[in-house]
């Protein structure tokens, strides 16, 4: 780290280094967006040639749990930030005892945790479907009976895209649901009657001063994120209170990088949360075409302490994840006029693997 920027209490200037912890494509666009604003990224993963890797300055190769590399790479960085959660805990709250960690160790430890996480937005008198803590077959049972069924049991750690997630209806075996948990601690969440799924990504500076991104209808397909639309169609109360939501979470977390809340809305109009994470979020790829500053922009001017941009929508806009071997479809989107592609380097398209996305843009409506 330089002597300038140990122990910099004002923003982070261009030509410092952002160390990044994550080789995804969520890194790959904030390095991206990085680059525009003069910055250089240090990539930290465990994968070769990485699409964040691929695009940015310099890359560790290394195990999250490396003791030595990450005191390097905590050395070659003005500031640390991640792109995913699942970045051990511990490492992460290792590199906050060497380096300026934004969002901190805690934000990470709580988004970790999907207990933790439920019981932190509780505690802030904001509501989530209703849930119960399972470690055992015995606890699933008292959670069935408290919750009733269908429900989905999730693994407390760990989970994403769907993974880790297991449908309890009227007929499931709740032995082989448990069985699927692999012995982990998990959580059962009560069914939700909704009638459709939104997110909030909101920004939130060292300085305390906060910006928020439109608020988008989100559709998914096995668990994945398939269409983002933005905006949502929603009431101007309940896009109100759903952006009042995520900046109150975000001050509880006292975050300062970017944080996107999924929310449900529920059949009698009111607003669930459901899952909450503290960086870049596959639903606000839309902004990097839509509106005037990127979520990936924004995260970085946030996580280096710079005046946050201006998250107005220009247009709107219907993004699409492409996932597995959809993203063949290439040529015929790239030959699209009204379409516009990202690609994310990746050498080998998988089933339920996010292999690029691309956006619609039309007129802004009001």
């Amino acid at each position: 780290m330089s002597a300038t920027t140990s122990t910099l209490s004002g923003p982070i200037p261009p030509g410092s280094v952002i160390g990044i912890m994550g080789g995804g494509q969520l890194g790959r666009m904030t390095a991206l967006a990085a680059a525009q604003l003069g910055y250089r990224c240090h990539i930290f993963t465990p994968e070769r040639d990485s699409p964040a890797a691929q695009v940015a300055a310099a890359a560790t190769v290394a195990a999250y749990d490396d003791e030595a590399a990450l005191d390097a790479f905590a050395g070659a960085v003005d500031v640390i930030t991640f792109e995913f959660e699942n970045v051990p805990g511990a490492s992460v709250r290792r590199l906050a005892e060497r380096a300026i960690v934004r969002p901190s160790w805690t934000c990470l430890a709580t988004s970790q945790d999907r207990l933790a996480e439920k019981d932190f937005v509780n505690g802030l008198g904001i509501s989530t479907a209703p849930y119960r803590s399972v470690d055992g077959l015995p606890a699933l049972e008292a959670a069935i009976a408290a919750l009733g069924r269908p429900a989905i049991l999730k693994t407390a750690r760990l989970g994403y895209d769907g993974k880790g997630q297991y449908r309890i209806g009227a007929d499931t075996d709740l032995a082989a649901a448990w069985a699927a948990m692999d012995g982990g601690r998990a959580v059962l969440e009560g069914f939700v009657d909704f009638e459709r799924e939104v997110s909030s990504i909101v920004a939130r500076g060292p300085d305390g001063n906060v910006a928020a991104f439109d608020i988008v209808e989100n559709r998914h397909v096995n668990g994945i994120l398939d269409t983002t639309i933005a905006p949502a169609p929603l009431s101007a109360a309940l896009v109100a209170e759903a952006v009042r939501v995520a900046l109150a979470i975000a001050e509880g977390l006292d975050l300062v990088g970017l944080l996107a809340v999924e929310m449900f809305v529920t059949r009698e109009g009111s607003l669930l949360v459901n899952e909450i994470a503290p960086r870049p979020h596959n639903s606000g790829h839309w902004t990097m075409d839509a509106c005037i500053t990127s979520q990936f922009e924004q995260f970085v001017r946030a996580v280096c302490g710079l005046p946050l941009g201006s998250p107005a929508r220009h247009s709107d806009a219907r993004m699409q994840n492409l996932i597995g071997d959809a993203v063949q479809d290439w040529p015929c989107l790239l030959a699209d006029p009204t379409a516009r592609l990202h690609l994310y380097g990746k050498a080998e398209a998988r089933p339920g693997r996010k292999m690029g996305h691309v956006t619609w843009l039309k007129p802004r409506s009001a």
